[in-house]
Protein backbone atom coordinates (compact mmCIF):
# COMPACT_ATOMS: atom_id res chain seq x y z
CA UNK A 1 0.00 0.00 0.00
CA UNK A 2 1.33 3.18 -1.06
CA UNK A 3 2.61 5.78 1.46
CA UNK A 4 1.41 9.43 1.78
CA UNK A 5 3.87 11.49 -0.47
CA UNK A 6 7.29 13.27 1.52
CA UNK A 7 6.97 16.40 -0.59
CA UNK A 8 3.89 17.45 -3.02
CA UNK A 9 3.62 19.86 -6.12
CA UNK A 10 0.77 21.17 -8.58
CA UNK A 11 1.95 18.75 -11.17
CA UNK A 12 3.71 16.23 -9.47
CA UNK A 13 4.92 14.47 -6.14
CA UNK A 14 7.88 12.71 -4.78
CA UNK A 15 6.86 9.18 -2.81
CA UNK A 16 8.40 7.98 0.18
CA UNK A 17 10.48 5.45 -1.51
CA UNK A 18 11.45 7.92 -3.76
CA UNK A 19 9.48 7.55 -6.91
CA UNK A 20 8.33 10.91 -8.91
CA UNK A 21 5.13 10.74 -10.47
CA UNK A 22 3.21 13.40 -12.76
CA UNK A 23 -0.17 14.12 -12.55
CA UNK A 24 -2.25 14.34 -15.73
CA UNK A 25 -5.91 13.88 -16.93
CA UNK A 26 -5.92 10.38 -16.46
CA UNK A 27 -4.13 10.27 -13.54
CA UNK A 28 -0.71 10.01 -12.10
CA UNK A 29 2.05 8.33 -14.03
CA UNK A 30 5.33 7.53 -12.36
CA UNK A 31 8.48 9.45 -14.76
CA UNK A 32 11.30 8.22 -12.72
CA UNK A 33 12.48 7.93 -8.88
CA UNK A 34 14.74 10.21 -6.20
CA UNK A 35 16.94 8.08 -3.48
CA UNK A 36 19.75 11.09 -3.11
CA UNK A 37 18.39 14.25 -1.62
CA UNK A 38 15.71 15.68 -0.78
CA UNK A 39 11.93 15.76 -2.92
CA UNK A 40 12.46 19.08 -3.79
CA UNK A 41 15.42 18.32 -5.99
CA UNK A 42 13.74 15.94 -7.03
CA UNK A 43 10.46 17.79 -8.47
CA UNK A 44 13.11 20.65 -9.71
CA UNK A 45 15.05 18.33 -11.70
CA UNK A 46 11.94 16.64 -13.25
CA UNK A 47 10.74 20.28 -13.83
CA UNK A 48 14.06 21.23 -15.93
CA UNK A 49 12.87 18.11 -17.50
CA UNK A 50 9.40 19.69 -18.61
CA UNK A 51 10.98 22.80 -19.51
CA UNK A 52 13.43 21.67 -22.15
CA UNK A 53 10.60 19.49 -23.25
CA UNK A 54 8.06 22.88 -23.16
CA UNK A 55 11.09 24.83 -24.93
CA UNK A 56 11.19 21.98 -27.75
CA UNK A 57 7.32 22.52 -28.37
CA UNK A 58 7.60 26.33 -28.16
CA UNK A 59 10.83 26.36 -30.85
CA UNK A 60 8.50 24.43 -33.06
CA UNK A 61 5.71 27.41 -32.60
CA UNK A 62 8.01 29.66 -33.66
CA UNK A 63 9.38 27.64 -36.71
CA UNK A 64 5.90 26.75 -37.73
CA UNK A 65 4.11 30.28 -37.73
CA UNK A 66 7.39 32.05 -38.65
CA UNK A 67 9.22 30.34 -41.21
CA UNK A 68 8.15 28.24 -44.07
CA UNK A 69 8.58 25.17 -42.98
CA UNK A 70 7.19 22.34 -45.18
CA UNK A 71 3.81 20.76 -43.67
CA UNK A 72 4.95 17.43 -43.88
CA UNK A 73 8.50 18.38 -41.94
CA UNK A 74 5.97 19.50 -39.21
CA UNK A 75 3.71 17.34 -38.61
CA UNK A 76 6.81 15.14 -38.47
CA UNK A 77 8.02 17.15 -35.86
CA UNK A 78 4.80 17.24 -34.06
CA UNK A 79 4.13 13.31 -33.83
CA UNK A 80 7.73 13.23 -32.44
CA UNK A 81 6.95 15.71 -29.64
CA UNK A 82 3.30 14.42 -28.90
CA UNK A 83 5.62 10.99 -29.05
CA UNK A 84 7.93 12.58 -26.13
CA UNK A 85 4.94 14.28 -24.48
CA UNK A 86 3.77 11.37 -23.77
CA UNK A 87 6.39 9.15 -22.52
CA UNK A 88 7.98 12.41 -20.94
CA UNK A 89 10.04 12.10 -17.52
CA UNK A 90 9.18 15.11 -16.70
CA UNK A 91 6.58 17.18 -13.94
CA UNK A 92 4.17 19.57 -15.48
CA UNK A 93 1.25 20.90 -17.37
CA UNK A 94 1.82 18.18 -20.03
CA UNK A 95 -1.58 18.08 -21.18
CA UNK A 96 -0.82 21.92 -22.25
CA UNK A 97 1.95 21.07 -24.19
CA UNK A 98 -0.05 18.77 -25.82
CA UNK A 99 -2.95 21.00 -26.49
CA UNK A 100 -0.03 23.27 -27.63
CA UNK A 101 0.73 20.43 -30.00
CA UNK A 102 -2.78 19.99 -31.39
CA UNK A 103 -3.39 23.84 -31.95
CA UNK A 104 -0.14 23.79 -34.05
CA UNK A 105 -1.51 20.75 -36.02
CA UNK A 106 -5.12 22.83 -36.77
CA UNK A 107 -2.07 25.42 -38.01
CA UNK A 108 -0.24 23.14 -40.02
CA UNK A 109 -3.24 21.84 -41.67
CA UNK A 110 -4.57 25.36 -42.11
CA UNK A 111 -0.89 25.80 -43.74
CA UNK A 112 -1.33 22.64 -45.83
CA UNK A 113 -4.71 23.59 -47.78
CA UNK A 114 -3.15 26.93 -48.14
CA UNK A 115 -0.04 25.43 -49.83
CA UNK A 116 -2.63 23.43 -51.80
CA UNK A 117 -4.87 26.03 -52.95
CA UNK A 118 -1.22 28.07 -54.41
CA UNK A 119 -0.14 24.51 -55.88
CA UNK A 120 -3.38 24.74 -57.49
CA UNK A 121 -3.61 28.03 -58.24
CA UNK A 122 0.21 27.58 -60.11
CA UNK A 123 -0.47 24.80 -61.72
CA UNK A 124 -3.44 26.39 -63.50
CA UNK A 125 -1.28 29.69 -64.18
CA UNK A 126 0.91 27.16 -65.61
CA UNK A 127 -1.33 24.90 -67.68
CA UNK A 128 -2.93 29.14 -69.08
CA UNK A 129 1.42 29.35 -70.04
CA UNK A 130 1.93 25.87 -71.57
CA UNK A 131 -1.44 26.04 -73.62
CA UNK A 132 -0.44 29.82 -74.67
CA UNK A 133 2.79 28.53 -75.66
CA UNK A 134 1.48 25.47 -78.05
CA UNK A 135 -1.49 27.50 -79.08
CA UNK A 136 1.53 30.06 -80.13
CA UNK A 137 3.92 27.25 -81.65
CA UNK A 138 1.10 25.62 -83.51
CA UNK A 139 0.57 29.08 -85.19
CA UNK A 140 3.89 29.26 -86.10
CA UNK A 141 3.65 25.94 -87.61
CA UNK A 142 0.68 26.57 -90.01
CA UNK A 143 1.39 30.18 -90.70
CA UNK A 144 4.27 31.92 -90.71
CA UNK A 145 7.00 32.10 -93.89
CA UNK A 146 9.76 33.82 -92.50
CA UNK A 147 11.76 30.77 -91.39
CA UNK A 148 14.56 32.07 -89.47
CA UNK A 149 12.75 34.19 -86.88
CA UNK A 150 9.80 31.22 -86.83
CA UNK A 151 12.50 28.66 -86.03
CA UNK A 152 13.75 31.11 -83.45
CA UNK A 153 10.88 31.57 -81.63
CA UNK A 154 9.98 27.93 -81.47
CA UNK A 155 13.46 27.21 -79.42
CA UNK A 156 12.34 30.78 -77.24
CA UNK A 157 8.80 28.95 -76.74
CA UNK A 158 10.62 25.34 -75.85
CA UNK A 159 12.78 27.43 -73.40
CA UNK A 160 9.77 28.93 -71.78
CA UNK A 161 7.91 25.92 -71.32
CA UNK A 162 10.89 24.83 -69.57
CA UNK A 163 10.56 27.36 -67.35
CA UNK A 164 6.95 26.77 -66.51
CA UNK A 165 6.05 25.13 -63.48
CA UNK A 166 4.60 21.27 -64.08
CA UNK A 167 1.34 20.69 -64.50
CA UNK A 168 -0.86 17.55 -64.01
CA UNK A 169 1.16 14.31 -65.35
CA UNK A 170 -1.60 14.01 -68.48
CA UNK A 171 -2.07 16.91 -69.53
CA UNK A 172 1.49 17.84 -69.54
CA UNK A 173 1.76 15.39 -71.59
CA UNK A 174 -1.00 16.15 -74.49
CA UNK A 175 0.28 19.71 -74.18
CA UNK A 176 3.54 18.34 -74.81
CA UNK A 177 3.01 16.14 -77.68
CA UNK A 178 1.14 18.98 -79.14
CA UNK A 179 4.14 21.49 -79.19
CA UNK A 180 6.43 18.77 -80.73
CA UNK A 181 4.02 18.10 -83.62
CA UNK A 182 3.93 21.72 -84.30
CA UNK A 183 7.93 21.79 -84.42
CA UNK A 184 8.30 18.93 -86.60
CA UNK A 185 5.34 20.42 -88.82
CA UNK A 186 7.05 23.62 -89.30
CA UNK A 187 10.26 21.91 -90.08
CA UNK A 188 8.66 19.63 -92.40
CA UNK A 189 7.39 22.85 -94.06
CA UNK A 190 11.09 24.57 -94.31
CA UNK A 191 12.24 21.95 -96.03
CA UNK A 192 9.66 21.33 -98.35
CA UNK A 193 10.04 25.43 -99.17
CA UNK A 194 13.80 25.43 -99.17
CA UNK A 195 13.26 22.49 -101.73
CA UNK A 196 11.23 24.11 -103.68
CA UNK A 197 13.19 27.05 -103.84
CA UNK A 198 16.57 24.94 -104.65
CA UNK A 199 14.30 23.73 -107.56
CA UNK A 200 13.32 27.34 -108.99
CA UNK A 201 16.77 28.72 -108.13
CA UNK A 202 18.40 26.13 -110.71
CA UNK A 203 15.46 26.91 -113.17
CA UNK A 204 16.80 30.31 -113.10
CA UNK A 205 20.37 29.38 -113.03
CA UNK A 206 19.69 27.33 -116.28
CA UNK A 207 17.76 30.39 -117.89
CA UNK A 208 20.87 32.75 -116.67
CA UNK A 209 22.89 30.29 -118.16
CA UNK A 210 21.76 30.58 -121.59
CA UNK A 211 21.49 34.10 -121.03
CA UNK A 212 25.40 34.59 -120.49
CA UNK A 213 26.11 31.69 -123.56
CA UNK A 214 24.23 34.51 -126.06
CA UNK A 215 26.04 37.44 -124.66
CA UNK A 216 29.45 35.82 -124.98
CA UNK A 217 28.66 34.62 -128.34
CA UNK A 218 28.35 38.48 -129.24
CA UNK A 219 31.20 39.99 -127.09
CA UNK A 220 32.80 40.05 -130.58
CA UNK A 221 30.68 41.65 -132.67
CA UNK A 222 31.17 45.19 -134.54
CA UNK A 223 27.70 45.55 -135.81
CA UNK A 224 27.41 48.23 -133.20
CA UNK A 225 24.00 49.49 -133.11
CA UNK A 226 22.38 46.14 -133.32
CA UNK A 227 24.59 44.29 -130.53
CA UNK A 228 24.21 46.71 -128.35
CA UNK A 229 20.14 46.34 -128.70
CA UNK A 230 20.79 42.79 -128.20
CA UNK A 231 22.97 43.85 -124.78
CA UNK A 232 19.79 46.06 -123.32
CA UNK A 233 17.50 43.22 -124.18
CA UNK A 234 19.46 40.47 -122.39
CA UNK A 235 19.93 42.15 -119.86
CA UNK A 236 16.32 43.09 -119.06
CA UNK A 237 15.74 39.15 -118.85
CA UNK A 238 18.30 38.44 -116.65
CA UNK A 239 16.38 41.23 -114.10
CA UNK A 240 13.14 39.04 -115.18
CA UNK A 241 14.77 35.96 -114.73
CA UNK A 242 14.79 36.50 -110.48
CA UNK A 243 17.85 35.02 -108.38
CA UNK A 244 19.54 32.00 -108.46
CA UNK A 245 21.82 30.39 -105.33
CA UNK A 246 24.43 33.08 -104.45
CA UNK A 247 27.26 31.36 -105.67
CA UNK A 248 25.50 30.31 -109.05
CA UNK A 249 24.80 34.15 -109.10
CA UNK A 250 27.56 35.69 -108.92
CA UNK A 251 29.43 33.33 -111.74
CA UNK A 252 27.09 33.87 -114.28
CA UNK A 253 27.09 38.13 -113.12
CA UNK A 254 30.96 37.75 -113.79
CA UNK A 255 30.54 36.27 -117.05
CA UNK A 256 27.98 38.40 -118.26
CA UNK A 257 29.84 41.37 -117.55
CA UNK A 258 32.48 40.77 -118.82
CA UNK A 259 30.74 39.70 -122.43
CA UNK A 260 29.34 42.86 -122.15
CA UNK A 261 32.08 44.65 -120.90
CA UNK A 262 34.41 43.59 -123.88
CA UNK A 263 31.64 44.56 -126.65
CA UNK A 264 30.91 47.94 -125.40
CA UNK A 265 35.11 48.60 -124.40
CA UNK A 266 35.80 47.53 -128.25
CA UNK A 267 32.70 49.82 -129.49
CA UNK A 268 33.57 52.86 -127.23
CA UNK A 269 37.40 52.17 -128.55
CA UNK A 270 35.84 52.58 -132.15
CA UNK A 271 33.90 55.69 -132.04
CA UNK A 272 36.54 57.64 -129.99
CA UNK A 273 39.07 56.71 -132.62
CA UNK A 274 36.19 57.25 -135.25
CA UNK A 275 35.46 60.80 -133.43
CA UNK A 276 39.19 62.11 -133.37
CA UNK A 277 39.15 61.87 -137.18
CA UNK A 278 35.47 63.63 -137.31
CA UNK A 279 36.96 67.01 -135.49
CA UNK A 280 37.89 68.49 -138.42
CA UNK A 281 34.89 67.73 -139.88
CA UNK A 282 33.43 69.53 -137.07
CA UNK A 283 35.68 72.68 -137.31
CA UNK A 284 34.18 73.41 -140.89
CA UNK A 285 30.23 73.16 -139.66
CA UNK A 286 30.92 75.59 -136.65
CA UNK A 287 32.23 77.60 -139.43
CA UNK A 288 29.41 77.03 -142.10
CA UNK A 289 26.61 77.20 -139.21
CA UNK A 290 28.24 80.89 -138.09
CA UNK A 291 27.49 81.85 -141.82
CA UNK A 292 23.80 80.44 -141.84
CA UNK A 293 23.49 82.61 -138.84
CA UNK A 294 23.99 85.55 -140.52
CA UNK A 295 21.25 84.88 -143.26
CA UNK A 296 18.89 85.90 -139.97
CA UNK A 297 16.58 87.77 -139.91
CA UNK A 298 15.51 87.36 -143.58
CA UNK A 299 14.80 90.25 -145.24
CA UNK A 300 15.63 88.95 -148.88
CA UNK A 301 13.66 85.34 -149.40
CA UNK A 302 15.35 84.39 -152.59
CA UNK A 303 18.46 85.37 -151.59
CA UNK A 304 18.57 83.92 -148.19
CA UNK A 305 17.84 80.45 -150.18
CA UNK A 306 20.48 80.83 -152.29
CA UNK A 307 22.60 81.29 -149.18
CA UNK A 308 21.27 78.59 -147.70
CA UNK A 309 21.85 76.08 -150.44
CA UNK A 310 25.21 76.98 -151.06
CA UNK A 311 25.59 76.27 -147.06
CA UNK A 312 24.03 72.47 -147.22
CA UNK A 313 26.12 71.51 -150.08
CA UNK A 314 29.17 72.30 -148.47
CA UNK A 315 27.59 71.03 -145.08
CA UNK A 316 26.95 67.54 -146.87
CA UNK A 317 30.30 67.72 -148.26
CA UNK A 318 31.96 68.08 -144.71
CA UNK A 319 30.50 64.79 -143.66
CA UNK A 320 29.72 63.44 -140.11
CA UNK A 321 31.11 64.73 -137.22
CA UNK A 322 31.46 63.63 -133.17
CA UNK A 323 27.99 62.11 -131.57
CA UNK A 324 28.37 64.94 -128.99
CA UNK A 325 28.29 67.93 -131.15
CA UNK A 326 26.00 66.10 -133.84
CA UNK A 327 23.13 67.31 -132.42
CA UNK A 328 23.79 70.73 -131.45
CA UNK A 329 24.80 71.09 -134.57
CA UNK A 330 22.34 70.03 -136.51
CA UNK A 331 20.36 72.01 -134.68
CA UNK A 332 21.59 74.92 -135.39
CA UNK A 333 21.19 74.52 -138.79
CA UNK A 334 17.69 73.50 -138.63
CA UNK A 335 16.54 76.61 -136.58
CA UNK A 336 17.90 78.91 -139.73
CA UNK A 337 16.21 76.64 -142.79
CA UNK A 338 13.26 76.92 -140.82
CA UNK A 339 13.38 80.51 -140.67
CA UNK A 340 13.94 80.76 -144.02
CA UNK A 341 11.04 78.34 -144.91
CA UNK A 342 8.74 80.27 -142.77
CA UNK A 343 9.90 83.58 -145.08
CA UNK A 344 9.17 81.91 -148.05
CA UNK A 345 5.64 80.65 -146.86
CA UNK A 346 4.92 84.42 -145.86
CA UNK A 347 5.93 85.74 -149.59
CA UNK A 348 4.42 83.28 -151.09
CA UNK A 349 1.20 84.71 -149.20
CA UNK A 350 1.60 88.04 -150.16
CA UNK A 351 2.12 86.90 -153.69
CA UNK A 352 -0.96 85.03 -154.16
CA UNK A 353 -3.22 86.40 -156.84
CA UNK A 354 -6.38 84.41 -155.73
CA UNK A 355 -5.56 85.84 -152.01
CA UNK A 356 -4.78 89.22 -153.19
CA UNK A 357 -7.96 89.16 -155.60
CA UNK A 358 -10.23 87.74 -152.35
CA UNK A 359 -9.01 90.84 -150.12
CA UNK A 360 -9.75 92.99 -153.07
CA UNK A 361 -12.94 91.67 -153.20
CA UNK A 362 -13.57 92.01 -149.52
CA UNK A 363 -12.74 95.79 -149.39
CA UNK A 364 -14.56 96.64 -152.30
CA UNK A 365 -17.38 94.72 -150.58
CA UNK A 366 -17.00 97.08 -147.48
CA UNK A 367 -16.84 100.32 -149.18
CA UNK A 368 -20.05 99.59 -151.30
CA UNK A 369 -21.38 98.67 -147.70
CA UNK A 370 -20.36 101.92 -145.97
CA UNK A 371 -21.78 104.08 -148.74
CA UNK A 372 -25.55 102.48 -148.21
CA UNK A 373 -25.25 102.83 -144.38
CA UNK A 374 -24.05 107.13 -144.83
CA UNK A 375 -26.69 107.56 -147.26
CA UNK A 376 -29.19 105.50 -144.53
CA UNK A 377 -28.06 107.40 -141.95
CA UNK A 378 -28.68 110.84 -143.47
CA UNK A 379 -32.69 109.95 -144.71
CA UNK A 380 -32.74 108.72 -140.83
CA UNK A 381 -31.35 112.14 -139.20
CA UNK A 382 -33.84 114.26 -142.02
CA UNK A 383 -36.96 112.19 -140.75
CA UNK A 384 -35.92 111.85 -137.19
CA UNK A 385 -36.10 108.47 -136.57
CA UNK A 386 -33.81 108.41 -133.87
CA UNK A 387 -33.75 104.53 -133.84
CA UNK A 388 -32.96 104.53 -137.05
CA UNK A 389 -30.14 106.56 -136.81
CA UNK A 390 -28.96 104.59 -133.42
CA UNK A 391 -28.82 101.58 -135.72
CA UNK A 392 -26.73 102.98 -138.82
CA UNK A 393 -23.98 104.36 -136.57
CA UNK A 394 -23.30 101.37 -134.92
CA UNK A 395 -23.36 99.75 -138.56
CA UNK A 396 -21.01 102.14 -139.43
CA UNK A 397 -18.75 101.74 -136.76
CA UNK A 398 -18.43 98.11 -137.42
CA UNK A 399 -17.91 98.27 -140.99
CA UNK A 400 -15.48 100.93 -140.98
CA UNK A 401 -13.24 98.82 -138.53
CA UNK A 402 -13.60 96.23 -140.78
CA UNK A 403 -12.45 97.45 -144.17
CA UNK A 404 -9.61 99.24 -142.09
CA UNK A 405 -8.40 95.30 -141.07
CA UNK A 406 -9.43 94.41 -144.89
CA UNK A 407 -7.06 97.40 -146.22
CA UNK A 408 -4.27 96.41 -144.04
CA UNK A 409 -4.48 92.34 -145.48
CA UNK A 410 -4.46 94.17 -149.14
CA UNK A 411 -1.49 96.15 -148.58
CA UNK A 412 0.52 93.46 -147.75
CA UNK A 413 -0.13 91.94 -151.30
CA UNK A 414 1.42 95.30 -152.93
Amino acid sequence: MREDTVSTDPWGRVDDDGTVYVRTAEGERAVGSWQAGEPEEALAYFHRKYDELAGQVQLLEQRVKGTDLAPAQAEANIAKLREAVADAHAVGDLAALVARLDGLTELVGQRREEVKAAREQARAEARTVKERIVDEAERIADETTHWKSGGERLRQLVEEWKAADRIDRVTEAALWKRLSAARTAFAKRRKQYFAGLDEQREGIRATKERIVVEAEAIADSTDWGATAAIYRELMQQWKNAGRASREAEDELWARFKGAQDQFFQARSAVFAERDASLAANAEIKEDLLADAEKILPVTDVRTARGALRHILERWEAAGPVPREQRDRLEGGLRKVDEAVRKAEDAEWKRSNPEARARAQSTVDQLRTSIEQLEKRLVKAQAAGRAKDVKEAEEALIARRSWLEEAERTLTEFS
